[in-house]
């Protein structure tokens, strides 16, 4: 049988934000620069490089603003980051970020226990957020979270994720990252969630965040890439998981996606070698061995291919 996928897409860094947040050890702010400075040549065209939570929440990611002031930013290359409140909008401005990325859960509980507020109290909060970021030219996602299961209710109504989605679309993001934070989904469960949110949302407007936590993240992709999803989030090396959701692994390895998408004739636009030099980077950095199978192909034959 042949199948239909997208000649070209898309793959937005989160390692930075995403994957950093949750590593035991932090990394300098050097460091940081360094990594993203190396992500910037690997021919990733989006990377989320901090977030403006308070330093008080997520102290990995307290110096948002001196990452930003010192990296050096490539042309064709968006830099974002995760943006909570209008406080965190006006950091976010002043650091110059191309892109600002507003978060919230499709189940409350797991909303409550991430944003200390209800889904009804989050709505007001992050349009404020996103009407702000619009106002400044910027592009501006939308994070979903818990969309295929939530560590404290478990399953998921995929139209409850769907409203969700809905809301912050009609509040102004432009485009909704769909998270599976806990890494329960399966390629049926996939399906059943995209049928739902293509009966309202165009499919260039939906981006798939699939955490790996079951070895399942590649094969929801491959489901994704078949109704035609051309965005996804990834972590270089695997890296992530989630504070509020204990267990979680890490999102889907950046470049084992890499790597099935261009044997599979898709166009990510990456070069294979400078993102190996930047996984290598990275496992030296976090000072242990990154998750994904290429950094462990790789490791075995000294980084070299």
């Amino acid at each position: 049988m042949s199948v239909k996928w997208p000649n070209e897409v898309q793959i937005c860094e989160v390692g930075p934000r995403d994957g950093l947040q949750n590593e035991a050890a932090i990394l300098s702010t050097a460091e940081k620069i360094a990594w993203i400075d190396s992500l910037s040549e690997s021919g990733l065209r989006f990377i989320e490089v901090s977030s403006f939570v308070s330093p008080k929440w997520i102290p990995a990611l307290a110096d948002a603003d001196e990452v930003l002031a010192g990296i050096r930013r490539k042309p064709g290359v968006v830099y974002s980051a995760l943006v909570p409140n209008a406080r965190g909008l006006e950091r976010a401005l002043n650091a110059k970020v191309d892109a600002a990325a507003v978060f919230m859960s499709a189940s409350e509980s797991h909303n409550k226990h991430n944003i200390n507020k209800s889904i009804a109290e989050t709505y007001p909060v992050l349009r404020e957020v996103t009407q702000g970021a619009k106002a400044a030219g910027l592009f501006v996602r939308g994070y979903v979270s818990t969309v295929f299961g939530c560590p404290y209710e478990g399953e998921v109504d995929p139209k409850q994720a769907l409203n969700v989605a809905m809301r912050l679309l009609e509040d102004g993001v432009d485009e909704i990252s769909l998270g599976d934070t806990i890494g329960v989904s399966t390629p049926a469960k996939t399906a059943r969630v995209l049928d739902v949110m293509l009966q309202e949302i165009p499919v260039d407007k939906i981006v798939l965040h699939m955490h790996n936590t079951r070895g399942t993240a590649l094969a929801n992709i491959l489901v994704g890439l078949e109704y035609g999803v051309t965005s996804f989030d990834s972590a270089l090396g695997g890296l992530g998981g989630c504070p509020y959701a204990p267990g979680a692994a890490g999102n889907v390895a950046t470049d084992d996606l890499v790597y099935l998408l261009r044997d599979s004739g898709v166009v990510t636009g990456i070069e294979d070698a400078k993102l190996h030099e930047s996984l290598a980077l990275l496992e030296k950095s976090v000072g242990h061995s990154l998750a994904s199978h290429a950094s462990s192909y790789l490791r075995s034959r000294g980084w070299k291919e």
